[in-house]
């Protein structure tokens, strides 16, 4: 054999081996799995590791409401009782965001958004989308693909003392984000059907999987119409980030069914539950209405130019529209003897060339801005930078980027944007409260219009309320029904 041969040989050698140590029987899915670079130890670890971290990018924990976190934590255990792993140690969350989403990290981490929470209308649809996430745990499917990225490594890599520490980096590399990329459509209905099973396992009705998918779709579609209404995009949602076949897993819902209707769906007592629950955005983190945003607790408020989406998240304010336009809106320090010129060019961008660079006034406050051009990932981008000084140690930013072509186009509405930030008065402060869920029994002389034209909205009324309630198009309401509404 010659020394190419023996180079040539050794990654097929070592890759052997690392199938032959890396296989092993997954009880929950019956198959082989080839995990080497992460065994169910380290998936423990990167959970620990990553679980904070998750938190702190979604909203932290909803914890107001302490008797609907230990509701879904036993929820959360009854459905786990029901998987091979039943005497591992999960962990239940329910994430302080009003996004419609749901995660697993490695380890048994699961999370459900309150905004999953309100959606669902049934005990039995939120089990079902747990037990999905359960079954992502099972299947472990955060392990397979991580290490089918390691492994197409090893093809190019140069194999020797150093792969071990290579292995170390990535796997630290390999964060949260990772972790919640969408997974396969194979994947996808793997985890359906386990979480079906759990669900049966658990005594809920496996339909109940399928009703919450379809609520999804629903949901969807109308954030596609008001986002199409309102000229700007519609934002990603579990239902489009989660590649799931709504008839597929219908079938295979009815399958699980069999002739027991006894299974259990407690669409009453979740319902009651949900009584009020914080719907939409926490005061805490502040809240948008329509175009406006505004933070009680910090005292401002501004408003973005038409056609730019909101999204918040606990360290900034993120604005976009779907020409590639973005505004970031954050808050920094900003030392009361240091001008906002200077903090502008010296301190928060030094490494950005600014130019026209000018004192301003807005709304009495000392505020400095400038302008440049900058290389991004998307192309090049002007920039525009606003620094507002609120008090003496407070300085809040704006920084937009936009394609150089729309510009000019845009340049009125953003610098309205800038100057729209503003304090908040006191009763201003007082009167912006928070929606909440409410749960109403449907009497005699109510319908879907007339609860429907209760809701803080000014449009798609009565379209808000039917995907709300779960009600498909003609489905009138009877009397003695409980049913979800949103009031401030």
């Amino acid at each position: 054999m010659t020394r190419r041969r023996r180079r040539l040989a050794v990654p097929a050698l070592l890759a052997a081996g690392l199938v032959a140590a890396g296989c092993t029987t997954n009880p929950a899915t019956g198959r082989q799995d080839f995990t080497p670079f992460m065994g169910p130890a380290d998936e423990a670890a990167v959970g620990a590791e990553e679980h904070p971290k998750l938190l702190a990018a979604f909203g932290g924990v909803y914890d107001e409401r302490g008797a609907l976190t230990a509701y879904v934590n036993q929820l959360g255990r009854r459905l786990q009782l029901a998987s091979e792993q039943r005497g591992q140690r999960f962990t239940f969350t329910i994430v302080n965001s009003d996004e419609v989403n749901a995660f697993a990290l490695p380890g048994g981490y699961i999370y459900v958004t309150r905004g999953l929470m309100a959606l669902a209308n049934s005990e039995a649809e939120l089990a079902g989308v747990i037990a999905h996430e359960i079954g992502h745990v099972t299947a472990r499917h955060s392990a397979q693909r991580y290490n089918r990225v390691l492994f197409a490594r090893l093809g190019t890599a140069m194999l020797g003392v150093a792969v071990g520490n290579r292995l170390i980096s990535d796997l630290a590399r390999f964060g949260a984000a990772a972790y919640l990329q969408g997974y396969s459509r194979e994947q996808e209905f793997e985890a359906d059907q386990l979480g079906i099973r759990y669900l049966r396992g658990a005594g809920y009705d496996p339909r109940a999987m399928a009703s919450f998918l379809g609520a999804m779709q629903e949901e969807s579609a109308l954030a596609a119409r008001i986002a199409g209404a309102e000229g700007r995009a519609p934002e990603a949602s579990l239902f489009s980030s989660h590649p799931r076949t709504l008839d597929r897993v219908a079938r295979a819902a009815e399958a699980a069914w069999g002739a027991q209707p006894a299974l259990r769906t407690g669409r009453d007592e979740y319902l009651l539950r949900l009584d009020n629950t914080l719907f939409g955005d926490d005061p805490e983190q502040g809240i948008r209405r329509g175009r406006e945003f505004a933070h009680p607790d910090l005292g401002f408020r501004f408003k973005v130019p038409p056609g730019f989406r909101m999204r918040n998240t606990p360290r900034a304010v993120l604005a976009a529209n779907p020409d590639g336009a973005v505004v970031r809106f954050d808050r920094g320090d900003l030392d009361a003897d240091t001008a906002t010129t200077r903090y502008l060019t010296d301190i928060w961008l030094s490494g950005v060339a600014l130019d026209r660079v000018e004192r301003i006034t807005i709304n009495g406050m000392e505020a400095a801005t400038g302008a440049g051009r900058a290389t991004t990932p998307d192309g090049a981008r002007d920039v525009r930078a606003v620094a507002i000084r609120y008090d003496d140690d407070t300085v809040y930013r704006f920084l937009i980027l936009t394609p150089p072509e729309l510009t000019q186009a845009l340049s009125e509405g953003l610098r309205r944007m800038t100057y729209s930030f503003r304090p908040m008065t006191p009763r201003e402060i007082r009167n912006l409260r928070p929606k909440r869920i409410r749960i109403h029994q449907v009497g005699p002389g109510d319908s879907v219009d007339s609860l429907a034209a209760t809701l803080p909205y000014d449009d798609f009324k009565a379209e808000r309320f039917r995907v709300l309630n779960g009600l498909g198009a003609g489905e009138a309401l009877a009397p003695g029904r409980l049913v979800k509404l949103i009031a401030e």
